[in-house]
């Protein structure tokens, strides 16, 4: 018998079988994007239950990130902006839970985690973070689906 398999090579990025069941190949296309339109990033693993994803900036250098809910904006490491370049153009302040402190302002062409892609952004460089936070500012505009082990982004 032979078994008959349609696949798709257009976003999105998935197979349907010979019973007629949708396989998502998103990761397998490279796309981050699922069967039903959803972009996906992979949780690697979490710190104090917050998820770790790997984030990409200016297309070329790759960083593990919290992907913070509860940041406004993107706050990288004294060691991330100087893997990048990132000079300082003004002071911020940042409200965080251990008080207000000013943060140095800076900016990266892009970032990009999952098929999100967020260009010419403002970041903050915060000397106090062992670890860069992924916020709103990054996935704002999307609905964010936090799963066991992925993170889905679906437009509005």
């Amino acid at each position: 018998m032979t078994t008959v398999a349609h696949s798709q090579e257009a976003l999105p990025c998935f197979m349907t079988d010979a019973n007629g069941n949708v396989i998502n190949l998103g990761e397998l296309c490279g796309t981050g994007q699922t069967g039903t339109g959803e972009l996906q990033v992979p949780i690697k693993r979490r710190e104090s239950n917050i998820p770790v994803v790997d984030v990409t900036f200016n297309g070329t250098k790759t960083f593990e990130m919290l992907f913070d809910t509860g940041a406004s904006g993107v706050a990288i490491t004294d060691q991330m902006a100087a893997a990048l370049g990132v000079k300082p153009e003004g002071i911020g302040i940042s409200e965080t839970a251990g008080g207000i402190v000013p943060v140095a302002l800076g900016r990266v062409n892009s970032v990009a985690a999952g098929g999100v892609e967020v260009e010419n952004i403002v970041v903050t460089i915060n000397e106090f973070l062992d670890i860069g936070l992924l916020g709103q500012g990054f996935f704002g505009s999307y609905d964010v689906t936090i799963r066991e082990d992925v993170i889905e982004f679906s437009p509005r």
